[in-house]
Protein backbone atom coordinates (compact mmCIF):
# COMPACT_ATOMS: atom_id res chain seq x y z
CA UNK A 1 0.00 0.00 0.00
CA UNK A 2 1.28 3.38 -0.86
CA UNK A 3 1.40 5.78 1.95
CA UNK A 4 -0.93 9.28 0.94
CA UNK A 5 0.92 12.28 0.34
CA UNK A 6 0.63 15.16 2.67
CA UNK A 7 -1.86 17.71 1.74
CA UNK A 8 0.63 20.88 0.75
CA UNK A 9 0.34 24.07 3.00
CA UNK A 10 -0.33 26.25 0.31
CA UNK A 11 -0.46 30.17 1.09
CA UNK A 12 -1.15 31.50 4.32
CA UNK A 13 -5.03 32.12 5.10
CA UNK A 14 -6.16 35.30 3.93
CA UNK A 15 -9.16 37.59 5.46
CA UNK A 16 -11.45 36.08 2.25
CA UNK A 17 -10.87 32.35 3.53
CA UNK A 18 -10.84 33.51 7.12
CA UNK A 19 -14.10 34.63 6.29
CA UNK A 20 -15.51 32.49 4.61
CA UNK A 21 -14.53 29.83 7.16
CA UNK A 22 -16.59 31.78 9.90
CA UNK A 23 -19.55 32.12 7.66
CA UNK A 24 -19.46 27.93 7.10
CA UNK A 25 -19.14 27.50 11.10
CA UNK A 26 -21.75 30.07 11.65
CA UNK A 27 -24.05 28.45 9.22
CA UNK A 28 -23.77 25.21 11.10
CA UNK A 29 -23.50 25.98 14.78
CA UNK A 30 -24.13 29.06 17.11
CA UNK A 31 -21.00 30.51 18.74
CA UNK A 32 -19.66 33.21 20.78
CA UNK A 33 -16.94 35.59 19.71
CA UNK A 34 -14.02 33.43 21.43
CA UNK A 35 -15.88 30.30 20.15
CA UNK A 36 -15.32 32.03 16.54
CA UNK A 37 -11.83 32.97 17.55
CA UNK A 38 -11.02 29.43 18.46
CA UNK A 39 -12.50 28.07 15.69
CA UNK A 40 -10.21 29.86 13.17
CA UNK A 41 -7.18 29.98 15.21
CA UNK A 42 -7.44 26.19 14.74
CA UNK A 43 -7.09 26.37 10.95
CA UNK A 44 -4.43 28.74 11.24
CA UNK A 45 -2.95 25.89 13.54
CA UNK A 46 -3.55 23.03 11.13
CA UNK A 47 -1.80 25.93 7.96
CA UNK A 48 0.89 26.60 10.23
CA UNK A 49 2.05 23.00 11.07
CA UNK A 50 1.73 22.12 7.35
CA UNK A 51 3.87 24.84 6.44
CA UNK A 52 6.64 24.22 8.86
CA UNK A 53 6.65 20.58 8.09
CA UNK A 54 7.72 21.99 4.21
CA UNK A 55 9.93 23.69 6.17
CA UNK A 56 8.45 27.06 5.98
CA UNK A 57 8.97 29.69 8.52
CA UNK A 58 5.39 30.49 9.87
CA UNK A 59 5.81 32.63 12.62
CA UNK A 60 4.84 35.94 11.37
CA UNK A 61 2.67 34.76 8.77
CA UNK A 62 0.58 32.74 11.83
CA UNK A 63 0.40 35.94 13.94
CA UNK A 64 -0.86 38.10 11.32
CA UNK A 65 -3.62 35.49 10.30
CA UNK A 66 -4.45 35.33 14.44
CA UNK A 67 -5.31 39.03 13.93
CA UNK A 68 -7.46 38.20 11.01
CA UNK A 69 -9.34 36.23 12.75
CA UNK A 70 -10.08 38.13 15.94
CA UNK A 71 -10.80 41.22 13.33
CA UNK A 72 -13.07 39.23 11.72
CA UNK A 73 -14.37 37.94 14.52
CA UNK A 74 -15.12 41.39 15.31
CA UNK A 75 -16.75 42.25 12.52
CA UNK A 76 -19.21 39.22 12.52
CA UNK A 77 -20.33 40.67 16.27
CA UNK A 78 -20.64 44.18 14.74
CA UNK A 79 -23.06 43.12 12.29
CA UNK A 80 -25.32 40.70 14.46
CA UNK A 81 -24.01 37.41 13.36
CA UNK A 82 -22.58 36.73 16.52
CA UNK A 83 -24.14 37.52 19.51
CA UNK A 84 -22.90 36.29 23.63
CA UNK A 85 -25.91 37.39 25.25
CA UNK A 86 -28.33 35.41 22.74
CA UNK A 87 -26.85 32.28 22.60
CA UNK A 88 -25.70 32.18 26.60
CA UNK A 89 -29.83 32.54 27.17
CA UNK A 90 -30.81 30.21 24.61
CA UNK A 91 -27.83 27.91 25.96
CA UNK A 92 -28.86 27.92 29.38
CA UNK A 93 -32.65 27.63 28.46
CA UNK A 94 -31.44 24.05 26.86
CA UNK A 95 -29.17 23.37 30.15
CA UNK A 96 -32.08 23.85 32.72
CA UNK A 97 -34.52 21.75 30.17
CA UNK A 98 -31.63 19.05 30.33
CA UNK A 99 -31.17 19.21 33.97
CA UNK A 100 -28.27 21.15 34.60
CA UNK A 101 -27.58 22.96 37.50
CA UNK A 102 -26.77 26.56 37.51
CA UNK A 103 -23.73 26.36 38.73
CA UNK A 104 -22.71 23.66 35.73
CA UNK A 105 -24.38 26.05 33.43
CA UNK A 106 -22.19 28.73 34.26
CA UNK A 107 -19.25 26.63 33.53
CA UNK A 108 -20.66 25.51 30.53
CA UNK A 109 -21.15 29.09 29.17
CA UNK A 110 -17.58 30.23 30.59
CA UNK A 111 -16.04 27.61 28.82
CA UNK A 112 -17.30 29.03 25.94
CA UNK A 113 -16.19 32.23 25.75
CA UNK A 114 -19.39 33.80 27.58
CA UNK A 115 -18.52 36.65 30.27
CA UNK A 116 -19.46 35.95 34.04
CA UNK A 117 -22.02 39.02 33.39
CA UNK A 118 -23.33 38.40 30.80
CA UNK A 119 -23.87 34.27 31.94
CA UNK A 120 -25.04 36.10 35.02
CA UNK A 121 -27.61 37.79 33.08
CA UNK A 122 -28.46 34.54 30.71
CA UNK A 123 -29.09 32.24 34.32
CA UNK A 124 -31.09 34.86 36.15
CA UNK A 125 -34.05 34.62 32.94
CA UNK A 126 -33.32 30.70 32.61
CA UNK A 127 -35.90 28.45 34.14
CA UNK A 128 -35.86 27.64 38.12
CA UNK A 129 -33.56 25.76 39.51
CA UNK A 130 -35.81 23.82 40.68
CA UNK A 131 -37.35 22.46 37.62
CA UNK A 132 -33.92 21.85 36.39
CA UNK A 133 -33.88 19.64 39.17
CA UNK A 134 -37.12 17.97 38.27
CA UNK A 135 -35.56 17.84 34.88
CA UNK A 136 -32.85 15.20 36.13
CA UNK A 137 -34.80 13.43 38.20
CA UNK A 138 -37.24 12.55 35.25
CA UNK A 139 -34.10 11.23 33.59
CA UNK A 140 -32.19 9.30 36.27
CA UNK A 141 -35.67 8.08 37.86
CA UNK A 142 -35.93 9.42 41.19
CA UNK A 143 -37.78 11.72 43.80
CA UNK A 144 -41.35 12.18 42.21
CA UNK A 145 -40.33 9.77 39.12
CA UNK A 146 -39.05 6.13 40.78
CA UNK A 147 -40.81 3.52 40.31
CA UNK A 148 -41.89 2.80 43.68
CA UNK A 149 -41.84 4.96 46.69
CA UNK A 150 -38.21 5.37 48.27
CA UNK A 151 -36.75 4.03 51.00
CA UNK A 152 -33.94 6.23 53.49
CA UNK A 153 -31.11 4.63 51.13
CA UNK A 154 -32.98 5.49 47.77
CA UNK A 155 -33.62 9.11 49.15
CA UNK A 156 -29.87 9.52 50.03
CA UNK A 157 -28.61 8.00 46.61
CA UNK A 158 -31.07 10.32 44.80
CA UNK A 159 -29.72 13.45 47.22
CA UNK A 160 -26.29 12.55 46.02
CA UNK A 161 -27.55 12.60 42.36
CA UNK A 162 -28.80 15.87 42.76
CA UNK A 163 -25.78 16.83 44.30
CA UNK A 164 -23.36 15.84 42.36
CA UNK A 165 -24.76 17.65 39.40
CA UNK A 166 -24.53 21.03 40.70
CA UNK A 167 -27.69 21.46 43.09
CA UNK A 168 -28.10 22.59 46.16
CA UNK A 169 -29.31 20.47 49.48
CA UNK A 170 -32.73 23.15 49.56
CA UNK A 171 -32.81 22.67 45.32
CA UNK A 172 -32.72 19.15 45.89
CA UNK A 173 -34.85 18.83 48.41
CA UNK A 174 -37.54 20.78 46.75
CA UNK A 175 -37.35 18.54 43.95
CA UNK A 176 -37.72 14.72 45.70
CA UNK A 177 -41.12 16.41 47.84
CA UNK A 178 -42.77 17.25 44.72
CA UNK A 179 -45.66 15.06 43.98
CA UNK A 180 -45.55 13.73 40.61
CA UNK A 181 -48.41 15.56 38.97
CA UNK A 182 -46.90 18.79 40.10
CA UNK A 183 -43.54 17.46 38.66
CA UNK A 184 -45.06 16.12 34.99
CA UNK A 185 -46.78 19.84 34.65
CA UNK A 186 -43.86 21.76 35.92
CA UNK A 187 -41.80 19.75 33.49
CA UNK A 188 -43.96 20.22 30.56
CA UNK A 189 -44.07 23.99 31.19
CA UNK A 190 -40.32 23.75 31.15
CA UNK A 191 -40.48 22.36 27.83
CA UNK A 192 -42.96 24.94 26.48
Amino acid sequence: MRKAQPRPAGPPPDEAALHAAALAHLARFAATEAGLIRVLANRIRRWARRAEAEGREVEQETAAALALARRIAARLVAAGAVDDAAFAAARARRLARAGRSRRAAAAHLAARGVDAETAARALAEAPSETDAALALCRRRRIGPFAPAPPGPEERRRALAILARAGFGREVAEAALATPREEAELRLARLRA
